[in-house]
C-alpha cells in the first residue's frame, strides 16, 4: 500500500524519478503519470522521450504544465500518481508571472483533496553555488519553499542520491 503522500526529491540526474516510477510499480497498480514538462527544445524532447521509454502499458501520461488542481481531484481512488516534476511546474509558473504563492497553496489544496496516493518529484537547488543572476536566485528560493510545502505534506519524504533513497520522513512499508 502506498502512502498518501510522497515526496521525492533529488538533484538534477539523481535517479529520482525512476525510484519514484519503480516505488509505485512494485505495488503492481497501474499509474497515472501527471506530466509537468514542456519539451521546447531538441535536449528537453530527450530528456522526456528517455522517460517515456522506461513507461509501460500501465501508465496513462497526462500532460498539464500549470494547473494540476483538475487532474489531481478527478482520478479513481485506487489509481495512484506519479507527477513529475514540482521543478517543471514552478519554472512554468514563473515564466508566466503567477502569484507562486496562490498557485503553491491551489496544488496543496489539490493534493490534499486527491483521492488517490499521490507521488510528487522535485529538484533539489540549495547544494551548489549561490547563483549570480537574480532569477536565478529567485527560482532558487522559491523552489526551496515549495521543497519545504511539499515535503511538510507528505507523509513520506525520500531524498535520492546517485539512485540510492534516503528515507527523510516516515518510513517505506
Amino acid at each position: 500500500m502506498l502512502p498518501t503522500g510522497t515526496f521525492v526529491l533529488g538533484g538534477a540526474a539523481s535517479g529520482k524519478s525512476e525510484w519514484a516510477e519503480n516505488f509505485i510499480l512494485s505495488r503492481n497498480l497501474a499509474v497515472t503519470y501527471l506530466a509537468t514538462g514542456r519539451a521546447e527544445d531538441d535536449e528537453t524532447r530527450f530528456r522526456v522521450d528517455v522517460h517515456k521509454a522506461r513507461r509501460d502499458a500501465r501508465w496513462v501520461t497526462v500532460e498539464e504544465p500549470l494547473e494540476l488542481a483538475g487532474p489531481l481531484t478527478a482520478l479513481a481512488p485506487d489509481t495512484p500518481v506519479l507527477i513529475d516534476c514540482a521543478t517543471m511546474w514552478l519554472s512554468n509558473q514563473m515564466m508566466i508571472e503567477a502569484d507562486l504563492a496562490v498557485a503553491t497553496e491551489n496544488l496543496l489544496e489539490a493534493l490534499r483533496a486527491c483521492p488517490a496516493p499521490w507521488v510528487i518529484v522535485s529538484n533539489e537547488v540549495g547544494h551548489g553555488i549561490v547563483p549570480d543572476n537574480k532569477l536565478a536566485r529567485q527560482f532558487r528560493e522559491a523552489q526551496g519553499r515549495l521543497n519545504i510545502a511539499l515535503a511538510r505534506e507528505a507523509d513520506l519524504a525520500v531524498m535520492v542520491v546517485a539512485g540510492i533513497p534516503q528515507i527523510l520522513k516516515g518510513a517505506l512499508a
